[in-house]
């Protein structure tokens, strides 16, 4: 009773919510803004690279470009989405203003040429990095930088791709495996959603997926053998998420130690590109692939109907995003790992004999859960974009994979707060990177 009386502590808390719309709202808005511009301009070169073909042939020269750019301008910049993760937990020279230019830049070229990249990485650093600006010109306090950071994640992540709450949420999960921030819920939800709304507001459509199997309601109608076929698929959607993270990471060493000069890595990444299109004799694994004006090609949106996957697409798709992404091209992985799961998904649905559109869906979030270690936000991204419906049957494949992909993925910056199974030596908050060397877990103990 004396909580319910308590009229200062509530009036409070309303103060502090709005104080905080006030603090992140400028944040959502140009987060939202950049995403929009980010999100037309990206439409516009690959409609020039479905146009002109031969434009693949120039992507070790696009290659040079992003790196000669980075190469001079961009300095810490270069650091990308495990910078911003670092600056969160660890504040430092905070994450410059260059950054949000330089990675639209460099992602625009990497598309317009034919690198498999996806848009992700883009979207994030860009709202972080005009997160810590608008906290530097306007002489917003130390203490908070942290939160706008956070912030200017959830609005480009929600504002990308028109999710939301999977971008609030995605904001306090990215940051420590096993466990959620809240302590800036409010924050990240109010950026989450005036990012998205902002984006929307320019114009931006975002593509639309449908899921056509329908469930009676009630937890006795489920169906127990699909349920099944749901966790049998999230172990091979945790195992190819580990796949792709363990590769981009083994070619990005491998490059460094054979081409000393960064900028001339993205030359030789955007050759192999190219031997390997000509090798497989298909375009279908340059640029985002969630559509194509090609007839009969294999994107996101083909992997929800029955044969609109072939049996190794996500095979390929995993290579060329492994060698554009290690090699030095801009954008990030989650798109490709969208098609990556949308496509392992058809063919597993297909095999196992269950709902194809509903297995290419699992696959869409699940293998990107798996690879950031997001398994609640992929699930509500999952809820978001093809309804909550089959909820059940997304958090059970999210989690799953998430499980099985062992200590793995694509940020190795990430703090490991809870391991997914007995880890010798473990040192609770490590970061990723280190956690998994054995060494040096030993030595920091």
């Amino acid at each position: 009773m004396r909580q319910l009386l308590d009229y200062k502590s509530h009036v409070g808390s309303v103060l502090q919510i709005l104080r905080w719309t006030l603090l992140v709202a400028p944040v959502g808005i140009l987060a939202g803004s950049a995403s929009a511009l980010f999100l037309w301009g990206l439409r516009e070169v690959t409609d020039l690279r479905f146009q002109y073909e031969w434009l693949l042939f120039l992507l070790p020269v696009g290659g040079l470009l992003v790196g000669l750019l980075y190469h001079w301008v961009g300095r810490s910049a270069e650091g990308g989405n495990n910078l911003l993760v670092d600056e969160i937990h660890e504040p430092g020279g905070g994450v410059p203003a260059r950054m949000a230019p330089l990675v639209l830049i460099g992602t625009w070229v990497t598309h317009l040429f034919g690198g498999s990249a996806g848009r992700e990485g883009t979207a994030l650093q860009m709202g972080g990095s005009l997160a810590s600006a608008w906290g530097k010109w306007f002489r917003i306090p130390r203490e908070n930088h942290r939160v706008l950071l956070l912030a200017g994640i959830a609005a480009g992540f929600g504002s990308v791709f028109g999710t939301p709450l999977a971008g609030a949420i995605f904001a306090m999960e990215v940051l420590v495996i096993g466990r959620v921030q809240y302590d800036a819920l409010i924050p990240v939800l109010m950026a989450g959603v005036i990012g998205d709304m902002t984006c929307s507001a320019w114009g931006v459509k975002h593509t639309i997926y449908h899921i056509h199997l329908e469930r009676p309601h009630g937890l006795l109608n489920l169906e127990w053998l699909l349920l099944l076929k749901a966790v049998a698929a999230g172990i091979l959607f945790g195992l190819a998420s580990t796949f792709f993270s363990e590769l981009t990471h083994a070619l990005q060493k491998i490059f460094k130690q054979w081409i000393q000069l960064a900028y001339l890595r993205p030359v030789i990444g955007g050759a192999v590109v190219i031997a390997l299109t000509w090798m497989v004799g298909s375009r279908d694994y340059l640029g985002l692939g969630v559509d194509s004006p090609l007839p009969n090609a294999v994107t996101i949106l083909s992997s929800f109907n029955v044969g609109g996957a072939h049996p190794f697409s996500w095979w390929w798709k995993i290579i060329f995003t492994a060698v554009t992404i290690a090699s030095g091209f801009k954008g990030g992985e989650v798109t490709p790992l969208f098609f990556i799961g949308a496509t392992l998904g058809s063919v597993v649905g297909a095999v196992l004999g269950a709902p194809v559109d509903l297995f290419a869906g699992l696959g869409f979030i699940s293998v990107f859960a798996a690879a950031a270690n997001t398994p609640l936000a992929c699930t509500v991204m999952g809820v978001e974009l093809f309804g909550g419906e089959h909820a059940i049957y997304f958090g059970v494949a999210c989690f799953v994979a998430y499980h099985c992909s062992g200590h793995s993925g694509i940020y190795l910056s990430q703090r490991l707060g809870v391991p997914k199974r007995s880890l010798p030596g473990f040192i609770p908050n490590i970061r990723l990177s280190e956690a998994r060397e054995p060494v040096k877990r030993k030595e920091r103990s």
